[in-house]
């Protein structure tokens, strides 16, 4: 029983399920239903997808992540970010509005889901912690901005270059100027209008719907689409036929890769937005690696039913927790409103502008800019703001791929550097304590120009034991001769690999030439016991390890104190 909760969080949440709990579940469900019908067709658009292509990722998608997820409130559906990708990518391959392009898209989202399985059987959900808040942050906010200006062709009612980077798209906009069709341009701006003003008035009013109503009406009745005004026109009819992923349109050496990127970025955009509505809820938790299984099988599965890429989005997922949900009833309610509008409903849409789903999409990804953020960083870290810097500048200029992948390098590359510079700090004690600090940050402190006293902030390992290395090497030199004993606070020190023993060694060396004392203090476990693997415990000396640095200091000081020679040979002794 407890493999088939963990497996399938369902058998958790709905033999507990209340009967108080519907009234918020329908409310929400209907809401996000009503939201996620001119969202998903909005979505379409910017995957270069016909909208009906939408409606079917909205449906099952939803339904299989309320059997495997693990959080109450997600809405798993097409997002801005993703669907973007899946142009950025699947234009490559195939001309958009083909049958060979939507037969790549569905792929992709099978790919994605299989890599989201896999990862999460795996239990690899911590790859994510790749993705800073910096990264994430300054791509999202440069993949707005691609969404957003991709966006204007629609709403200017003229033929843009479609590309994600922007420079080429506002390069085209003002060739184009003076092709600019007003009809469309002041129903986009009524539209924008609307769904903002909506949101003024009342949370909960559905500003998106009220737009797409609006325009529908609108062009219905003044015949605006005989005067150039673009339209949805006809929206196949039905639920989503079973049809398996074509595999035979090949290349799936740039499928793969795509899908790999795909996967990770969406599982990061659903995981951040679902842990912070469990902050709110707490009365559930959110497991990351079962969240790569539910929204792996969503994808899977999905794409079985000509669904695309799907995750949790942002703006649905938060209106699904103000309207009230308190289970995944609310997301099987919403697939339910959106299939029952595939059924019966898609005749309404004819007439539909797409100025007006252009509007919706701009409203939404305008949400996605954080220049708050960015401020924030700038003042509290220079390093992490230049990080959001250069995702965001290397996606804004060569697309969305590159800019994610940039920035993963860099934080890795910051984190090297880092790692390969750690602090080190010059100890003295605190007059009449025991305590000891840090000598360029406190004032007064009893120090002796005989000891070399050091605290490394950092595991010593491959990468920093040679900076460590000169560090001694530079103090004793600078000392001319003045320094008999250097005294390591091996607190801080969590981790000695290998090459990092033979560079003690190598400096322990360099020490008794000069007839200089090494002494370790305040060891941890996992260290000593590596010390004693290697040998270096006898090269060291057991007579040159304390318990702690300031038994150390007051040894080396007055030769008094004993103990720490039966601490020395406790190698198992975990501190």
């Amino acid at each position: 029983m407890k493999l088939i909760q963990k497996v399938l969080p369902i058998t958790n949440w709905l033999p507990a399920y209340k009967n108080e709990y519907l009234k918020g579940d329908i409310f929400a469900g209907i809401t996000v239903g009503i939201m996620l019908i001119p969202q998903g067709m909005a979505y379409a658009l910017i995957a270069g997808l016909p909208p009906v292509y939408g409606l079917y990722a909205s449906i099952v998608p939803q339904i299989i992540y309320a059997i495997f997820g693990t959080s109450r409130q997600l809405s798993v559906a097409p997002v801005a970010m993703d669907s973007l990708l899946v142009a950025a990518g699947v234009s490559v391959l195939a001309t958009q509005g083909t049958d060979a392009y939507i037969g790549f898209a569905i792929l992709l989202a099978f790919f994605m889901g299989a890599f989201q399985l896999l990862l999460g059987v795996l239990r690899l959900g911590f790859i994510t912690n790749l993705l800073s808040k910096p990264v994430i942050s300054g791509f999202t906010s440069a993949a707005a901005l691609i969404i957003g200006l991709n966006q204007l062709k629609y709403l200017l009612g003229i033929e843009l270059v479609k590309s994600n980077r922007v420079y080429e798209i506002l390069w085209s906009a003002i060739q184009q100027i003076d092709h600019i069709h007003w009809f469309t341009l002041l129903i986009g701006i009524a539209g924008i209008a609307l769904i903002k003003g909506a949101k003024k008035i009342h949370k909960n009013i559905p500003g998106a719907l009220v737009a797409v109503v609006f325009g529908t009406l609108l062009v219905y009745f003044m015949q605006l689409n005989e005067a150039g005004v673009s339209i949805v026109k006809t929206i196949p009819e039905g639920l989503p036929a079973f049809q398996l992923p074509n595999l035979s349109l090949g290349k799936l050496g740039e499928i793969v890769p795509l899908a790999l990127t795909i996967s990770v970025v969406a599982f990061m955009e659903a995981y951040s937005v679902a842990k912070a509505i469990e902050a709110k809820k707490r009365d559930y938790k959110v497991l990351p690696n079962q969240e790569l299984v539910a929204l792996g099988a969503a994808n899977v599965v999905g794409s079985l039913f000509q669904a695309y890429p799907v995750t949790g989005g942002f703006s649905r997922s938060a209106v699904n927790y103000q309207s009230g949900a308190n289970t995944p009833i609310a997301s099987i309610i919403s697939a339910a409103l959106v299939a029952l509008t595939l059924m019966f409903l898609t005749p309404l849409f004819y007439y539909l502008p797409e100025a007006i789903l252009a509007s919706v999409i701009m409203v939404a990804v305008a949400g996605l800019i954080d220049i708050s953020y960015a401020r924030k960083l700038w003042k509290d870290s220079k390093m992490e703001f230049l990080l959001l810097l250069a995702t965001f500048l290397v996606t804004l200029n060569f697309s969305m791929v590159p800019g994610i992948v940039t920035g993963v390098v860099l934080s890795i590359l910051v984190l090297l550097y880092k790692a390969a510079y750690p602090h080190i700090a010059r100890l003295g004690r605190v007059k009449g304590y025991h305590e000891f600090r840090n000598i360029t940050r406190f004032k007064e402190l009893e120090v002796w120009e005989n000891l070399l006293i050091l605290r490394v902030d950092a595991p010593l390992t491959f990468i920093n034991i040679q900076y460590f290395k000169e560090y001694v090497e530079n103090a004793i030199q600078d000392s001319e001769g003045k320094i008999d004993t250097v005294i390591l606070d091996a607190g801080p020190i969590s981790h000695l690999d290998a090459t990092a023993s033979l560079g003690l060694k190598e400096l322990l060396e360099f020490l008794k030439e000069k007839d200089i004392r090494f002494v370790l203090c305040d060891l941890i476990g996992p260290v000593r016991d590596t010390l004693h693997r290697t040998g270096l415990i006898d090269f060291i000396g057991k007579d040159n390890i304390f318990f702690d640095l300031n038994e150390a200091v007051r040894f080396i000081t007055t030769q008094e104190g004993e103990g720490h020679k039966e601490y020395a040979l406790q190698s198992n002794h975990k501190k």
